[in-house]
């Protein structure tokens, strides 16, 4: 079989077979080729005479007969002249530069000359910490991909071994985390969720304003009563926010987030910080300040001491950062007056509850009451959220696999954990006492007013928080230090003690490991890490003059100072 190209126009190419090859008769040297137009015009010649004088220099009439069986013509593809280009895959590895960063930022560090006072234990894991805290925010990997390999070089370094590296996967903070995604799952899966944000929306949302000081004064009366931060953002108003920001059309990742998920996610996160501190009950390191703070300086701080001093402050800050919040970064949905009117068509629609919702309502408030009365049973958060958990298993309410597909727990888990860890042993390793003794000997070298020097401790204090992954990590590390010095400067000391107790828990708004509640919005994914960061220090920066200005005046009204 042999075949030959023919091309009839610019644009169409055919293939010319010829079946039987015996039949063809040697061409002349003068004609080395045939193309179609001459057998065209052959054709034509052979049709208007029959001399055969006129076609010598051509195929012999005879054998032009069989060319309808034995010449083919078929279009040939344009995958068959043109081969399809193999495409490259795209490269699914980390991001150059910011690894780049990462990696210079730890360098540097590691190599700079270890400071006077400081193990050299101590020097490389900061190395190693502060470059996984920018790898965190510039993120080459993900998160969880990068807090793994901080650990990674801290083992390979020998700065922390193995079971010091990964200590904190059996802390209880970031498991309670966890677990709040999984009940999470339980109440979108149910319809409970989206029926509870039903109902606050026929309630309340013919604005977005108001759904949201619906939602921040919510959390702020359960605080009191629920001393985790973690278990009452991620277990009770995580998945109700979720509910609410799918049930307006915000989702995550259609680019919808700034409907309304991104200012509700950013504004029920910096209100939790805003009611931890407001109650000696509302976070778990509270009652820690206290327990110092009648060791350093020998005076108790109440139940109701703290929520006298905090209640007008907070209030203050309660009203002012979510409106804040609506003005610099604003949700595209204000205003909504038929909300309520179509909440309640859905709700009509939804019907009675059925087995499964019940079932999620009754765990959680079984959940939720031993978070409350956890103290008197000796029940702690996680070991509640864990009985809970298994009661929705149990009962098919939430499987096992749809827990094993909640990639953004086991990340948060992942990250989380890990910072825990390195801080936790940063502190251990003696570097977080020399920083608090260097910083105050400096401040009382200065010889300022006691008002004066108490601000640049409240300030230095405060955005140290950078640094630590827990509330309860930075006051056992620092809150002791900076009170005596605070109290040898002039500042009255339980007037220190509980401005230092208050800001335990604003600090926690900065970043997005802060706080038990940071890693559980942020989790969400409505908000891109650098506005996350950004609008963290922008808030930080409100509460200091609501707490130490308003705060002030209040204090000084009920005779703290």
């Amino acid at each position: 079989m042999a075949s030959m190209a023919l091309s009839l126009t610019s644009s169409t190419t055919y293939s010319l077979s010829f079946r039987s090859l015996p039949s063809l008769k040697p061409l002349s040297k003068s004609h080395p080729s045939i193309s179609l137009p001459s057998l065209r015009s052959n054709a034509r010649k052979s049709s208007s005479s029959s001399s055969s004088h006129s076609h010598k220099h051509f195929l012999s009439p005879p054998s032009l007969l069989p060319l309808p069986n034995t010449l083919k013509f078929k279009p040939i593809s344009a995958s068959a002249t043109n081969p399809p280009q193999i495409q490259p895959q795209p490269w699914q590895g980390a991001s150059i530069k910011p690894l780049i960063a990462s990696i210079l930022t730890g360098v540097i560090i590691w190599f700079i000359p270890t400071p006077e006072g400081v193990s050299r234990n101590a020097w490389q894991l900061l190395a190693i910490f502060l470059s996984t805290i920018v790898g965190i925010i510039t993120q080459p990997l993900p998160l969880g991909a990068v807090a793994l390999m901080g650990l990674g070089a801290s083992v390979l370094t020998k700065t922390l071994t193995f079971s010091a590296a990964f200590s904190a996967f059996g802390d209880p903070i970031p498991w309670l985390i966890a677990l709040a995604f999984f009940f999470a799952r339980g109440f979108i899966k149910t319809g409970l969720g989206n029926r509870i944000a039903y109902q606050f929306v026929k309630l309340f949302g013919s604005s977005s304003l108001g759904l949201g000081y619906s939602l921040v004064f919510s959390e702020a009366l359960l605080a009191p009563a629920i001393p985790s931060v973690s278990a009452r953002a991620g277990g009770i108003f995580l998945p109700l926010v979720k509910s609410l920001c799918v049930a307006c059309g915000s989702n995550v990742g259609d680019g919808s987030e700034r409907k309304l998920g991104a200012w509700l996610m950013l504004t029920c996160f910096q209100t939790s910080v805003i009611s931890s501190s407001m109650f000696l009950t509302a976070m778990a390191a509270n009652p820690l300040s206290a327990n110092l703070t009648f060791n350093t300086i020998g005076q108790a701080i109440g139940w109701m001491d703290w929520a006298k001093a905090a209640f007008v402050p907070g209030l203050v800050s309660l009203i002012v950062v979510p409106l804040l919040l609506y003005v610099v970064y604003p949700p595209e949905i204000k205003t909504s007056p038929d909300a309520p009117r179509l909440a309640k068509e859905k709700l009509d629609k939804m019907g009675p509850m059925t087995k499964n919702e019940s079932i999620m309502a009754v765990t959680l408030l079984l959940t939720v009451g031993l978070w409350v009365f956890g103290g008197a049973l000796k029940i702690d958060a996680v070991t509640a959220a864990i009985l809970g958990l298994s009661v929705l298993l149990i009962t098919g309410v939430v499987t096992w696999k749809e827990c094993l597909s909640e990639s953004v727990a086991w990340d948060t888990l992942t990250w989380f954990a890990a910072l825990i860890a390195m801080a936790g042993y940063l502190n251990k390793y003696g570097l977080i006492s020399w920083f608090s003794e260097t910083v105050v000997k400096v401040v009382g070298g200065l010889g300022l007013s006691w008002q004066m020097s108490f601000g640049i401790l409240v300030l230095l204090y405060f955005y140290s928080h950078y640094f630590f992954a827990s509330g309860a990590a930075h006051i056992g590390a620092m809150f002791t230090a900076f009170l005596s010095v605070a109290s040898a400067l002039g500042t009255p000391p339980f007037l220190a003690a509980i401005v230092l107790s208050f800001l335990s828990n604003l600090m926690g708004g900065l970043t997005h490991y802060g706080i038990g509640s940071a890693p559980v919005f942020y989790g969400a994914n409505y908000v891109p890490l650098p506005q996350w960061w950004g609008f963290g220090l922008l808030c930080s920066i409100v509460n200091l003059i609501i707490w130490l200005g308003v705060g002030g005046i209040w204090w000084k009204a009920i005779g703290l100072w």
